[in-house]
């Protein structure tokens, strides 16, 4: 999979280098960080989570992974074949690799984990569709046969997204993929110590001596991972001001989300250093909309809100500018190979005065909007509330309602009691017709995608996944694109990133919306 500007990963650390810190001697303490939210789910095929994910990439390894143009690389796998028809995969593991009990990692232990992975992930079970056999071949060695050709074989085994196929050993692999497993034991280069985990407080993750890290060098998820320091001590501080204090006294290093209001400070404070990232590694807003209920059961009045959102104006309330923010009508992300404007005329142009002539033109007969908004979390809080106010201007009449976030989340569930919210993803998971998880549950009985239902989308996914070449994915993207709006399924209301802040002692931190902590050195 190669993305073009995948996105120039270069993700920029803010401001001048430390100065005089250039001979100080290099610490291998742990690293103290505070993270998106407590890590609860340990299993990483369980859940979607992205904290989850996070946990996974530190203490589990991948077969491939992404490379920072997006290139698949081999990561647990030595070597790969094809059969000339593409129907035969036959993969060779490198060799040295053990898990976390010291077990080898052996190709049944590979094969447990996907067919376990293929129950939890959408995008694994359109592999498990077309495998005809998944079988070691030996202590080292695993084979898949394909039932017919499948352009998606190596993105999938090494997708970012979340659930992301983790390997573990097969006895725990045994474990239902509706079950959490009881035990978490990995072969990646962090061990997670049991002992040390303190629910609400810390967990602490040891480096993993046994590990083997690849030769290349490091790039994104390819390559080498080489932990340099004794360990990660990660802390539960859910206040983003109580986290940041503790930045600023060094009581801890890393912070993954700096908040919006306090990146001027930390630009200008040269103890700190902020991560900004592009592409796939920024969010990107959606409106969810709740196809079932009036008004929104009504296509004419859903396209409504492609003339009213204005991105520019929810990028501005949520205080970024445009080193951190960008206004996207892509559905599948703007840098993507995905990225078209098929289908998105409405989405150029937006105001108010040209929503409430569209809405004139509907059957609206005042009915609700239902705007849920998150009091805890930013993102959501400030889209909502925009978006109630600029309805309210076009013509609807609009309830907006506070709650905490799980409470939206629990009531997006019901077909009834709301009409849309604001919600985001990191791009990583958008930018694939197979992975968006605003459309992914299409016709499907979930009770998380807001009911959507086209029947014209499910060919074209099937298409999309059997498609010979990047340029007819792209072609079969931009019909999906087209639907979407001309249905008013999705929403965007931008693209942002929201930094990572950190000390300046530290130095060789990845640049990667996903927090990863090898090759990081601290002085």
């Amino acid at each position: 999979m190669r993305w073009r500007n995948w996105l120039a990963l270069g993700a920029l650390a803010l401001g001048p280098l430390a100065f005089g810190i250039g001979a100080a001697p290099l610490r291998a303490e742990p690293l103290k960080v505070v993270l998106e939210a407590e890590i609860v789910t340990l299993d990483p095929h369980f859940t979607g989570a992205y904290i989850t994910r996070t946990f996974g990439y530190m203490v589990f390894d991948t077969l491939f992974g992404p490379d920072s143009k997006g290139t698949m690389q081999p990561q647990m796998v030595d070597k790969y074949t094809t059969s000339e028809d593409g129907l035969t995969w036959n993969f060779t593991l490198r060799p040295g690799q053990s898990f976390h009990d010291g077990a080898p990692v052996t190709g049944a232990d590979v094969v447990a984990s996907l067919k376990r992975w293929f129950t939890r992930s959408a995008l694994g079970g359109r592999l498990a569709a077309v495998t005809d056999r998944l079988e070691a071949t030996g202590p080292g060695s695993f084979t898949l046969v394909l039932k017919e050709r499948y352009g998606l074989v190596l993105d999938t085994l090494g997708t970012t997204s979340s659930p992301t196929p983790f390997i573990m050993p097969a006895r725990i692999a045994a474990t239902p993929g509706a079950r959490q497993v009881s035990e978490i034991v990995g072969s990646g280069p962090f061990v997670y110590d049991r002992a040390r985990h303190r629910t609400g407080d810390s967990l602490y993750l040891r480096r993993n001596e046994a590990y083997r890290p690849r030769p290349e060098p490091t790039d994104f998820l390819a390559g080498a991972k080489v932990v340099k320091v004794d360990g990660l001590d990660i802390r539960v501080i859910p206040d983003g001001a109580t986290a940041y204090s503790a930045l600023q006294a060094g009581d801890i290093d890393y912070m993954q989300y700096a908040p919006f209001d306090m990146l001027a400070a930390i630009e200008r404070d040269r103890r700190l250093r902020l991560m900004n990232f592009t592409g796939a590694h920024r969010f990107t807003g959606h409106y969810r909309v709740n196809t079932a209920s009036p008004p929104f059961n009504d296509p004419a009045i859903r396209r409504v809100l492609l003339r009213l959102v204005n991105q520019t104006e929810v990028m501005a309330g949520l205080g970024l500018d445009g080193r951190y923010s960008e206004s996207c009508a892509a559905f599948f992300i703007c840098g993507s190979p995905y990225e078209t404007l098929q289908g998105a005329e409405a989405l150029v142009d937006p105001s108010i005065e040209a929503a409430a002539a569209a809405l004139k033109q509907t059957k609206y007969a005042g009915e609700p909007v239902i705007v849920l908004t998150a009091s805890d979390l930013e993102a959501p809080k400030v889209s909502s509330q925009i978006l109630a106010d600029r309805l309210a201007r076009a013509g609807f009449k609009v309830d907006l309602q506070v709650m905490d976030w799980a409470s939206v989340l629990a009531r997006r569930t019901q077909r009834q009691g709301w009409s849309v919210y604001g919600v985001h993803a990191l791009g990583f998971d958008l930018a694939s017709p197979l992975t968006n998880s605003v459309i992914a549950f299409n016709c499907t009985s979930s009770l998380t995608g807001g009911f959507i239902c086209d029947q014209r989308l499910v060919p074209l996914y099937e298409a999309f996944a059997r498609a010979p070449s990047r340029e007819a994915q792209r072609d079969i993207a931009g019909q999906i694109q087209a639907i979407i709006y001309e249905q008013g399924l999705g929403i965007p209301f931008g693209q942002f990133a929201q930094p990572a802040a950190y000390r300046a002692v530290l130095e060789g931190l990845p640049n990667s919306a996903i927090p990863l902590f090898w090759n990081v050195t601290k002085k």
